[in-house]
């Protein structure tokens, strides 16, 4: 009877451990748990995101793929508030990061410069603070960056001028410095998507302007 009651022990343990596990075997839902934390979410439009769940594919405002991986977060104009965090880094497969209208403040995360699929990255009409990350400048998929209505500061890191998918750069309304890049990407960019920043020059002139002039 000794191997029966081994065989049980060893059955529990199969059916145990995938419950038990779930969130810590799942980083992309980690990830997003570690985001409903840090945010206060009046509206409770997260209310259905459930750590204890295999995967956040079944969360409402998330949109994932046949391999439930996260491609998609859409939570434009939901009265959130609080801050982004660093996790949103492991979210390898996603494409769209919609966080746009709602009153976030703190830092972009240096790790979003991770996000190697991600084609939009809308964040404008927010409290954000800092500078815009020169890691950002990896995002080799990125078309759209929406970072206007914020409170930006710094300089635009040259680094984004290596993004030859970027078609849609909006920076206005922020109060960012020195000179407006001209290269790359930026040379087809309406002037008036840098409009409102008072400490922000004109167009670089290559070899006649430092680009950090006044920052």
């Amino acid at each position: 009877m000794a191997w029966a009651a081994a065989a049980l022990v060893v059955a529990a343990a199969v059916v145990l451990s995938p419950a038990s596990m779930a969130s810590a075997s799942n980083s992309e839902g980690d990830a997003l748990y570690a985001l409903r934390r840090a945010l206060a979410d009046p509206r409770g439009v997260l209310q259905s995101w459930d750590p204890t769940l295999v995967n956040p594919c079944t969360w409402f405002h998330v949109t994932c793929n046949r391999d439930n991986r996260v491609t998609r977060v859409d939570l434009g104009n939901s009265n959130l508030s609080g801050r982004l965090v660093p996790e949103l880094g492991h979210l390898e497969n996603l494409q769209y990061l919609e966080l746009y209208k709602n009153n976030i403040q703190g830092t972009i995360p240096a790790e979003l410069g991770n996000l190697k699929s991600l084609i939009s990255l809308d964040l404008y009409n927010n409290n954000i603070t800092g500078t815009i990350p020169k890691e950002l400048g990896k995002l080799k998929s990125l078309v759209f960056l929406r970072l206007n209505d914020n409170h930006l500061s710094g300089s635009i890191p040259r680094e984004l001028t290596k993004i030859s998918s970027l078609k849609v750069i909006d920076v206005s309304n922020n109060d960012l410095c020195g000179t407006i890049p001209t290269s790359g990407p930026f040379e087809h960019v309406p002037l008036s998507n840098f409009d409102n920043n008072p400490r922000l020059e004109g167009p670089e002139l290559q070899g006649l302007a430092t680009y950090d002039t006044n920052c």
